[in-house]
Parts: C-alpha cells; structure tokens; sequence
C-alpha cells in the first residue's frame, strides 16, 4: 500500500509542478493544491498504514496494547489541511484583484506590477552655456 501512496505523491507533485509552471494563475493554484495534497498523503503514509485500529489507550493501561494507528501523522494533516485552505483562499483572493486590476491571468503580462528598469543616464559632464552656466 506504501508503493501505491508513494507512486500517487510523484504524480501529484509531478502534475502540480507542471501546472504552476504553465505561466497562469488559476492553474498556478491547481498546483498548489496538488502540491499540499501530496504533502498530506506524504504526512500520512509516515504514521504506518493499519486497518481499523484506532489509537485508543484501554482503560488501566498507560499505553496502547498490541497494533495501533499512529495519532500524530493525522493531527499533522487535519492542521496541514487548515493551514493549506488559508492559503489558497488567499492567494484566490490575490489573483481575483490582479485580474480587475491588470485585466490579465497571464503572469508573463504582468508588467505593470514590475516597472521596467530604468537607463542609466549618462554620466557625462553638462556642458557650460555662453554665461559660464550649467
């Protein structure tokens, strides 16, 4: 099972990879997504993959008897996935106002938001006018 889950994060981060190279904001935030799922798969498969054993302590023990699930991978993930939808609705709502404001998703269109470098000037002494000024 640990193969499978380890095949679908290569897709997921080959996939996601690719889609925020593709030079648009709405697929660059599919991509995210595909990213910070595959972190989540990644964070679960690290906590061993067992079949119906919740990680309960029974009562007068101080630890849990025979094979159980780990807790710790999934409170990362339950915290991972909160952390992952406040980014995306911010980065949603960033490309929702570059759009009104630049009229574009293409990123490479996006110059207004990086002004062009400027011309060095020269750095030639001003010549003296007839009245000896500048």
């Amino acid at each position: 099972m640990e193969i499978m889950l380890a095949a679908l994060v290569g897709i997921l981060v080959a996939a996601g990879a690719y889609l925020m190279m593709s030079g648009k904001l709405l697929p660059y935030l599919f991509g995210l997504v595909l990213l910070s799922n595959a972190a989540n798969l990644v964070l679960f498969a690290s906590g061993r993959l067992t079949y119906a054993e919740p990680p309960l302590v029974p009562v007068g023990e101080y630890a849990p008897v025979g094979e159980v699930s780990n807790a710790l991978p999934q409170a990362l993930i339950l915290t991972a996935i909160v952390i992952g939808f406040g980014l995306l609705s911010f980065a949603l709502s960033l490309v929702f106002r570059a759009y009104f404001e630049l009229k574009t998703t293409r990123m490479d269109e996006m110059r207004e938001a990086e002004p062009l470098p400027k011309v060095e000037k020269a750095k030639a002494r001003p010549v003296a006018g007839p009245e000896g000024s500048v």
